[in-house]
């Protein structure tokens, strides 16, 4: 476009540009081949087999993509455009979005499927061997003293762990200040309640529910305030043994406890009788097994004596029986006890009983 100007009679000839305000009518134009070239683009990037979907949103549907870019101009539209533009723009974002959302399941599908075959299990494989534990030697002891007595009519009989004043020292015949009472100091709850010192509290109860004939064994954990070293532990198993009936005599206990020995540790085993005091028994003793080492001879393991002492034992005491309404007169019986720990260090010729509470597994894989 030229521009004819006359100054001062003369003639002057000027160029002026085109109108360079774009027109709303174009403005609108362009935003629709804009979302349409948008649309295809991003379709064709997500169709792609390495398409990097994350990068796509980035790019198209991030807070500073192409997409937001073009909604920002709507300012320049007219009210009747900005509506269409707008609905235009959702159907992009929509179809964009969807296409996005069908390609990432593609994506999981194939990489669930490729991870699948590399997992891939060969059931004709052979699998690896599980290392196997077994029985605590303590338990495997008890479980054979239990069989042992079992054979011989014996039931087994349990009570609780912790136990009442009554019947851990009282209704045995040990009375509040007895001297025994020092020897089998053990831990108080309170002035009354205790935890048992010996399973003897489980015959007693026995007693209480169940008029003779009585045969029973109490196995379990017991408890006594003693300094941890190689013979002593806080915590430590007994088994108990109880018979009452008529004409119980002390030649029925020595028959049983050389039918318990000779099947416990051999069948040349001999046993003797020592006298001795419990509170609970009268008479009573102490009960020896010869060594079953040397046969009595004399080694390391008997110190040289040719005897090894494992348990105690006696006539029920009258006055037990009478605590337990039985009649001492019409009924009699015996009673003996051991410590599980000892026999099994007897038994293995262990030397040291914290070697059982260790869980050493170089110590329990001998047994």
């Amino acid at each position: 476009m030229r521009l004819v100007l006359i100054m001062d009679g003369r003639f002057f000839v000027a160029s002026i540009p085109p109108y360079s305000i774009e027109q709303p009518e174009r403005k609108y134009i362009k935003m629709k081949e804009k979302l349409s070239k948008i649309l295809d683009e991003a379709l064709a990037l997500v169709q792609a087999p390495d398409a990097d979907i994350e990068q796509i949103k980035i790019k198209y549907l991030g807070k500073k993509g192409e997409l937001t870019a073009v909604l920002r101009g709507m300012g320049a539209l007219s009210a009747e455009e900005r509506p269409i533009v707008g609905q235009l723009a959702n159907e992009v974002r929509a179809q964009i979005e969807a296409a996005i959302g069908e390609k990432t399941k593609q994506l999981q599908a194939k990489a669930l499927e490729e991870k699948l075959k590399a997992e891939k299990l060969d059931v004709t494989m052979p699998g690896k061997a599980l290392p196997m534990g077994h029985i605590h030697p303590l338990t495997q002891v008890q479980r054979e003293l239990e069989e042992i007595f079992i054979g011989m009519g014996f039931s087994i009989a349990e009570g609780p762990e912790v136990e009442l004043d009554y019947y851990n020292f009282q209704a045995l015949n040990i009375p509040e200040n007895h001297p025994a009472r020092d020897t089998q100091d053990t831990f108080y709850i309170s002035d009354n309640v205790l935890l048992r010192s010996q399973t003897s509290p489980v015959q007693v109860r026995t007693m209480e529910h169940q008029k003779p004939p009585i045969r029973v064994i109490s196995p379990g954990r017991v408890y006594r305030s003693d300094a941890l070293d190689a013979t002593h532990s806080p915590l430590f198993h007994q088994l108990e043994g109880l018979v009452v009936d008529k004409g119980i005599t002390m030649s029925d206990l020595k028959g049983t406890l050389e039918i318990f020995a000779k099947k416990m540790f051999g069948e040349g085993t001999k046993i003797r009788f020592r006298p001795h005091h419990f509170p609970f028994t009268e008479p009573s003793a102490e009960v020896d097994v010869s060594c079953f080492v040397c046969g009595g001879k004399g080694c390391r393991l008997c110190k040289g004596e040719g005897w090894i002492e494992i348990l105690g034992a006696g006539m029920v005491h009258p006055f037990v029986l009478s605590n337990c309404n039985i009649d001492p007169e019409e009924y009699s019986g015996f009673a003996f006890g051991m410590g599980i720990e000892r026999i099994a260090m007897t038994k293995y010729g262990v030397d040291d009983i914290r070697l059982f509470y260790e869980n050493d597994e170089r110590f329990l894989k001998q047994f």
